[in-house]
């Protein structure tokens, strides 16, 4: 029994590259602070040097998803490097950023009037190598143009996030992962006035050779606490772990980064 499930293992070790997933470079293992919500992904990993698309349908879920998105960003940038954020009408709302260990002045804007435009500089942002990760605002695309995206990570390693609000289409786009994230209402410390840290309801809803799951989960300005299981079919519920998103701008309560207007 053993050496088959060491035949398995060999093949879908063999079969990752083939579907983009690839270990990172020696030395280049990013902590991304997901805890046990990691073992959803291949080999117990968050994919980095993928396309990972995020879906929002309304605004408030627009604003935390963005916030999941800056928090994600703030483990990859940590090393150093900038980001791109490309799109044609720009809902994040920079100074927010800082909250999830981002610094504003090391993400370069690129706002655009055509959604083909932020297509196209996407694709050519992720072909860069020197770059961290790459965000676009992009609602709507085709497979073609979406395969394209995870070509070119395949080559330079380049994370990418792909922030599809309200998209018309719901057809099928070549991406290692996809998620929905939405506000949830958060918890007072005990003794402490006000609102406590931002909570979320994280859905992974595919991911290529993994296992998805939904989790509540806290950002506490350090890392993506994961406080609840909701779903997660293959793994049992377990109640200390990492996953998550944030909070600033117009949607404070639903933990987001959207600015006034968007």
């Amino acid at each position: 029994m053993t050496g088959k499930q060491d035949i398995m293992r060999q093949l879908q070790e063999e079969i990752l590259p083939l579907q983009g997933f690839r270990p990172p470079a020696p030395g280049a293992r990013i902590d991304m602070g997901l805890g046990p919500l990691a073992e959803a992904f291949p080999r117990g990993e968050f994919p980095t040097g993928a396309v990972h698309e995020l879906l929002s349908g309304s605004r408030e879920d627009a604003a935390a998803t963005g916030g999941f998105v800056a928090a994600l960003l703030g483990r990859l940038m940590r090393g150093g490097g900038v980001s791109l954020w490309v799109g044609t009408g720009r809902s994040v709302f920079p100074p927010a950023l800082k909250r999830f260990g981002v610094d504003p002045d090391r993400i370069v804007f690129v706002d655009l009037r055509r959604e083909k435009d932020a297509i196209w500089a996407m694709e050519e942002a992720l072909k860069c190598e020197g770059l961290a990760a790459v965000v676009g605002e992009i609602r709507d695309l085709d497979f073609t143009a979406s395969r394209k995206l995870q070509l070119a990570v395949e080559k330079s390693r380049v994370t990418g996030f792909l922030l599809r609000h309200q998209p018309r289409q719901g057809g099928t786009v070549a991406a290692g992962a996809r998620w929905e994230v939405s506000g949830v209402a958060s918890i007072p410390e005990e003794g402490m006035p006000g609102v406590g840290f931002p909570r979320w309801k994280v859905e992974l809803m595919k991911v290529r050779n993994g296992r998805p799951g939904e989790w509540i989960v806290e950002w506490n300005d350090k890392f993506i606490q994961h406080e609840q299981t909701l779903r997660l079919p293959l793994f049992p519920a377990s109640q200390n772990g990492l996953a998550g998103h944030p909070a600033a701008g117009i949607a404070g309560q639903a933990g987001g980064v959207l600015r006034k207007g968007a």
